[in-house]
């Protein structure tokens, strides 16, 4: 599990670098905010695209192959697609290259399904906290690191994180056992995995988990949508700089560190899983609602902290999704919920870059310019009403 969990956090530590200046490097290719937004929905639907198709191919070819080449798989990718979005010098180009990095990259789903291959049925909400608390710690350095660099040179971040793919590959090369014994594999069978829509038809016939793969595509596409505008919105509304913007992500990282990774396991004890998860859900609600209503750049920080139980809710889902799959299905599965969160990214910058353009124009004090986190705090009470109502 430390092997995993070090290349987690590499993983997101890379892409947390490029957060804070992805969206500032397609400004330089475009000559409007409403063009800014535009191509930079664009490139995250690309990328989405691109991974939406092929996560529940490289998560089936896990449970045949083994996680380890997979993963080494995904790490070379990771680190090609850096450093060629270093040095583009046009915006097809830029698009070009997120297209093949987001085919290449399921490694958070394998590296989910390698805890699960280690890691006992109930002890699973754990572990999956664990990952997430990588992801926590990655995102609170990456974006605090990714806009210090991009105050020096806008592509120094993608440089840096080249390199971190480029660490996380020998490390997985020369550290990185194999989680998957040749016993518990299964044979490939390409017609299926290479449908991505035929992978969420199968996760329907996990027992129970029906309703949770409504609440995990409604969660996802609010998650994406604010991940594809959180930069630009807090940009075009309060003037932040690429410092900044890596400051509040530096923040929604700590806090997920500290609740996924230190937390967790206190609070479901505490609470009851069901009943975190519940709280956590209006938590995030209320998050969202307060983030579009926010007329001061210091009320998205102080948002962010007091949403403390809302970090606990991914966790707990996969968790739950986890344990409804047996033991030679687990890279099939954690794939096949990636592709439904690919899916959400692919919706999400058409619907949120589209919708924070459109209001791109009125004066930053103006409510209407929170008309995508308005949106979000919709789909997120819609998830908690579903979870409220399903049978345990």
């Amino acid at each position: 599990m430390r092997f995993v969990m070090v290349t987690t956090l590499i993983d997101m530590l890379s892409i947390g670098l490029i957060i804070p200046v992805l969206p500032v490097l397609v400004g330089h290719f475009t000559d409007s905010l409403a063009e800014q937004a535009f191509w930079f929905g664009a490139v995250t639907f690309t990328f989405s695209v691109a991974n939406f198709f092929a996560s529940p191919v490289l998560g089936a070819l896990s449970d045949h192959w083994g996680r380890r080449p997979v993963l080494l798989l995904g790490f070379c990718g990771f680190a090609i697609s850096f450093f060629v979005t270093a040095v583009v010098t046009q915006l097809w180009m830029l698009v070009g290259i997120r297209l093949v990095s987001g085919a290449l990259m399921a490694n958070m789903s394998i590296a989910q399904a390698y805890a699960a291959d280690i890691t006992a049925p109930e002890d699973r909400a754990q572990r999956f906290g664990q990952l997430g608390a990588m992801i926590g710690l990655g995102f609170v350095l990456g974006p605090a690191m990714g806009g210090l660099l991009g105050n020096v040179d806008i592509r120094l971040p993608f440089f840096v994180a080249g390199l971190g793919g480029v660490a996380n590959l020998l490390y997985g090369w020369l550290v990185l056992p194999e989680s998957l014994p040749p016993e518990r594999r299964r044979a490939m069978n390409w017609r299926a995995a290479a449908n991505p829509f035929a992978a969420l038809a199968r996760l329907r016939e996990l027992r129970g988990v029906g309703s949770l793969m409504v609440i995990i595509a409604l969660g996802s596409l609010a998650q994406f949508i604010v991940q594809s505008t959180w930069v630009l919105y807090t940009t075009f509304r309060f003037g932040w700089s690429p410092l900044q913007t890596g400051a509040s992500l530096f923040l929604v990282g700590a806090m997920s560190f500290l609740v996924q990774g230190l937390l967790l396991k206190r609070l479901s004890a505490v609470f009851g899983m069901q009943r975190l998860v519940k709280i956590g859900m209006v938590s995030n609600v209320l998050a969202h609602l307060a983030w579009a209503l926010s007329t001061q750049g210091w009320m998205m920080y102080a948002v962010i902290v007091v949403n403390l139980l809302g970090y606990a809710v991914v966790p707990a889902l996969q968790s739950m999704v986890s344990r409804a799959a047996d033991a030679q299905a687990q890279g099939q599965t954690m794939g096949s919920i990636a592709a439904l969160g690919s899916l959400a990214a692919v919706l999400a910058p058409a619907i949120g870059a589209p919708l924070l353009g459109a209001v791109s124009h009125l004066p930053p004090g103006d409510w209407r310019m929170g008309a995508p986190y308005f949106l979000t705090s919709a789909l997120l009470l819609a998830c908690t009403a579903i979870f409220f109502a399903r049978k345990r």
